[in-house]
């Protein structure tokens, strides 16, 4: 297959991507690492009239620590940047876990962080850990600039707050609580196929040894990325007993998902994944967590 016929634009800087974004509106797609997008122009599953390439725009590749101890990544940092720098494992460890999971070697020395964001794949590891971290998402357009918190800028499948005129140029994450533990699990049919479940942990703990907060988020199970709430709100100010942990790992399968039945899985087999998933998670996370004390 190959794809429609489309106008081409390769600018240099943020400023000149924008004013082709401006000019042609709808009819515009940035190409970011074009993992995603060059399979759907093959498949004729998106018809832009205009492509508008980011991977010139140099301003936009960048890993930078934040002041306040967190991190600032750029849209078209690679995978495989993001994957090897010790700066990210060090202040979003959370992150340095999934990078190895997405995909394969190739497409991540390809795929850019914030592309993958943007596209909004409801299966995408980076999608469900912006989320968990609550990242803020930066905006750009001719007009200005706007700050969106991740739980916000994701619509629905593929759909984002994201509008026509704008890029999205810069993903912040915010530092992560003292004794905070994080884990990510997933299962596949395949290695590197996208996930039939997958659930993102972060556990803090109190002096105490109390659950402080608890961050349960669920992708491959809906339109978007999925909160756990009910499980979350379980584990909060509790000793997080076994039985607790599996408690809230029952209650995220039964009272935070309503996963449907495609050709890959039936909604009951994912439930019952959630569930083993989350019990798996946040046995892990907690563990970090019980470990950051010592």
């Amino acid at each position: 297959m190959k794809p429609p016929p489309f106008e081409y634009y390769n600018p240099s800087s943020i400023d000149a991507a924008l004013m082709h974004l401006a000019e042609h509106g709808y009819d515009a797609k940035a190409l970011a690492g074009g993992q995603s997008l060059i399979p759907m122009l093959n498949f004729r599953l998106a018809q832009p009239e205009v492509l508008v390439d980011l991977n010139n725009i140099a301003e936009l590749s960048f890993i930078k620590p934040d002041e306040n101890g967190g991190l600032r990544l750029g849209a078209m940092t690679r995978h495989h940047m993001v994957e090897k720098d010790p700066l990210v494992a060090e202040r979003a460890p959370l992150v340095a876990e999934a990078m190895p999971q997405i995909a394969t070697t190739q497409i991540r020395s390809r795929g850019t962080f914030g592309g993958s964001i943007a596209h909004a794949d409801p299966s995408a590891e980076l999608v469900a850990i912006s989320v968990a971290l609550d990242a803020t998402i930066h905006l750009r357009s001719q007009s200005g600039t706007r700050q969106v918190n991740a739980p916000d800028f994701f619509l629905g499948m593929f759909t984002t707050q994201l509008e026509p005129e704008e890029l999205l140029v810069e993903v912040a994450l915010p530092p992560l609580p003292v004794r905070t533990g994080w884990a990510l699990k997933e299962i596949a049919r395949r290695p590197h196929d996208f996930a039939l479940v997958g659930v993102a942990a972060l556990v803090s703990l109190d002096d105490r040894d109390t659950v402080s907060s608890a961050r349960i988020v669920l992708f491959s199970v809906g339109d978007g990325p999925a909160i756990a709430q009910n499980a979350a709100e379980l584990l909060r100010d509790q000793s997080p007993t076994i039985d607790l942990i599996r408690a809230a790992a029952e209650t995220a399968s039964r009272d935070d998902v309503d996963p449907s039945s495609d050709i890959h899985a039936s909604a009951e087999y994912r439930r019952q994944l959630v569930k083993v998933l989350t019990r798996q998670a946040l046995e892990k996370a907690l563990d970090r967590a019980r470990a950051a004390a010592i």
